[in-house]
């Protein structure tokens, strides 16, 4: 038994999050950098690896492998490895010293000054024999030989071929490889990282009613009604699709138009108000069509390049089949009554809670899970997850881990519009994208300082923002009072800001108008009834949409999330920031003003380095929005911003010159 310890010393390795208790998030064909402080007492020659290997889905799992840290300076030591594929990888840190590589560096300093060597060759040959037991053993005849050899020439004392064999650094690596690993100190945690397909960071998501699709206000429309409206969302160049709840509506307490508690025999109800005589979350409103209609629907659509995402609302109408069939499931009143849900003073009458932690918890949860899994296999690959902060923590954090464990390329859309610490903890804990505050941030300054934050680590470790101007339930005073430009410059922001955005439907005909004055609720929401949606108003901003859309497909670098950097703009009413891919094949400067009234000016102070432009240097920008090119030189730039033209996006080139010609490159 080897009585010796190690006494190397492994701290703050990063990504981590809480200590390990959460994994830190990347994108499958990313590398992970791992960064740990490792340092030892003395003069010893560390070495240190990165031990790897994914562990879900168990068809993808593979042992553990290891990659050379490097010594940053200042006892930083630093290694990648690679997230290949979708799933969730386990990682840790590993240090020892490297006993024979410091031998040789003290008998180097000792033979410079004219020292005897010849105790200290008989250590060296003493080591190089264990290298040479454990060589053997990992396979490596050959190496053994060179090692037994090398000691020979060290028992026969100091010689000049015993000090040349010391110092060939080919033995030196040699014997690194089968050092002795047993006095090795490992962290103390296995830390996670989650892999995520693409889709999880970048996506253009569109949300529509699939009743409302006939476009009268009158007839409830299906599945095969939807499915002309695919080409439409395809020609605004949305690549997600959000619907809302698509299940049987209750009748008890059913809400009429514009919220009001009562309703008519043809008023149609919430979609949150979930589950009726006809089924209840794994059911479909008989009025939309059947689960192969919904199928067909999907597969239409995913024809098109655009995925499915589906509202999960876990909560109930008093009509729910669960009701009676699980009375255990849910909170009731001394009297026996349900509760309903409320959040004081507003009280949801069509709704009734889980008993989340109650006894019927055992069988709760994993119903539900059921439900994420039955959609799953009916085609879809995306969740929006209606209000998950008003639900335990650890009940998501179960049943996200339990859905990934199998389905690493299901991506889950928080819709919670809550408290900062709730948000950032739910994303922690799973949900791979989240609503946010942009849909209230209408100030430059409180704007670059929220995006900064989220775009940078830690908190882009765990947390991307899904950025919508706005949803059914959110009319924001700014889109109300603003016009199409207020629209135009929020659709500007939130596009090119984050990799993920997303708008509800109306958008992109400028509906603004609020049930009441101060409230930022629509009138006549589509929530409680069938629109009539004219797609060709006048006054749209349609091909607006389009081109901020088809921008961010030809252009790699809205793609990425971390990439967002602001610069200088001049006017508090101009926000200025670059968008960049990490090897510099795509980056484009972004100008947006915040006044939808006014024309805006501003001197822009154009990052150079960033760019990796000389001061000299001429370079050329091309508008996208207006498809005009210009040839810039020195750090600052003019812009001119209208209402009706908001933004500008400059891809920005830099020229080479050819043998043939005068070209350029992106």
């Amino acid at each position: 038994m080897n009585e010796r310890i190690g006494s190397t010393v492994i701290e703050n390795v990063r990504p981590q999050l809480d200590a390990g208790r959460w994994p830190v998030k990347r994108v499958e064909g990313e590398t992970l950098t791992v960064k740990a402080d490792i340092f030892k007492e003395g003069h010893d020659v560390l070495v240190a690896v990165v031990r790897w290997r994914q562990v879900t889905p168990k068809e993808q799992a593979t042992e553990w492998a290891e990659v050379p840290m490097v010594a940053k300076g200042n006892d930083l030591w630093e290694a990648d490895f690679p997230l290949s594929r979708n799933g969730r990888y386990e990682f840790t840190v590993e240090a020892w010293p490297d006993l024979f590589a410091t031998w040789v560096t003290e008998i180097k300093r000792k033979v410079d000054v004219g020292r005897d060597v010849k105790s200290e060759l008989l250590e060296g040959a003493a080591m190089l024999r264990g290298h040479a037991e454990r060589a053997q053993k990992a396979g490596g005849a050959d190496e053994a030989k060179r090692f037994l050899e090398a000691a020979a020439r060290f028992e026969k004392g100091m010689s000049p071929d015993a000090i040349a064999t010391a110092m060939d650094p080919g033995l030196t690596l040699a014997a690194s490889r089968h050092a002795d690993r047993s006095i090795a100190i490992r962290y103390d945690r296995v830390l996670e990282v989650f892999v995520d397909r693409d889709k999880a960071r970048y996506g253009s998501w569109y949300e529509f009613f699939p009743r409302s699709v006939l476009r009268d206000g009158r007839t409830h429309g299906t599945f095969r009604d939807a499915e002309k409206w695919l080409p439409y969302v395809q020609s605004l160049g949305f690549d997600v699709i959000y619907l809302p709840p698509i299940h049987p509506i209750g009748r008890t307490a059913r809400k009429g138009k514009n919220n009001s508690l009562t309703a008519g025999p043809e008023d149609v109800g919430s979609p949150w108000a979930i589950g009726a005589t006809e089924g209840g979350h794994k059911a479909v409103h008989p009025a939309l069509g059947t689960p192969e209609d919904f199928r067909r629907f999907v597969q239409a659509a995913n024809g098109l390049g655009i995925e499915i995402a589906l509202d999960i609302a876990f909560q109930c109408s008093p009509d729910h089949p669960y009701v009676k069939e699980h009375p255990e499931w849910f909170q009731h009143r001394p009297d026996g009554t349900i509760k309903t849900a409320e959040n004081p003073p507003k009280r949801y009458e069509d709704i009734v809670n889980f008993d989340w932690l109650g006894p019927g918890r055992k069988t709760l949860w994993p119903e539900l899970l059921s439900v994420v899994m039955h959609w799953v296999q009916q085609g879809v690959r995306i969740f929006r997850v209606d209000n998950p902060h008003t639900k335990p923590l650890p009940f998501w954090a179960w049943l996200i881990r339990e859905v990934h464990t199998v389905r690493p390329d299901i991506v889950f859309l928080s819709e919670a519009f809550t408290r900062p610490k709730v948000m950032k903890a739910l994303a922690r804990l799973g949900f791979q994208q989240s609503y946010s505050y942009f849909t209230w941030r209408n100030f430059k300054q409180e704007m670059e300082e929220y995006l900064t934050e989220s775009t940078t680590p830690p908190v882009s470790d765990f947390m991307r923002l899904n950025l919508w101007p706005n949803t059914p339930d959110i009319l924001p005073e700014f889109l109300q009072r603003s016009g199409p430009a207020g629209f135009r410059l929020r659709a500007a922001m939130a596009a090119t800001l984050s990799s993920v955005w997303g708008m509800y439907c109306g958008y992109e005909l400028c509906e603004g108008t609020p049930v009441k004055p101060g409230k930022e609720e629509y009138l006549d929401s589509e929530k409680y009834e069938l629109k009539a949606w004219d797609l060709d108003r006048p006054g749209n901003i349609r091909e607006y949409i389009a081109r901020l859309n088809a921008i961010r497909r030809e252009h790699r670098a809205f793609q990425l999330y971390e990439n967002l950097r602001f610069f200088k703009s001049d006017n508090e009413q101009v926000m200025f920031y670059l968008k960049r891919t990490p090897d510099g094949t795509s980056q484009v400067l972004v100008a947006v003003s915040f006044d939808p009234y006014h024309a805006q000016e501003s001197v822009l102070h154009v990052p150079l380095a960033a760019l990796g432009i000389h001061p000299d240097e001429t370079y050329q920008v091309h508008e996208l929005m207006t498809d005009e090119r210009s040839l810039w030189q020195g750090p600052t730039a003019h812009v001119r911003l209208t209402p009706e033209q908001p933004a500008a996006i400059w891809a920005v080139y830099r020229f080479r010159r050819s043998e043939q010609a005068f070209d350029y490159y992106e």
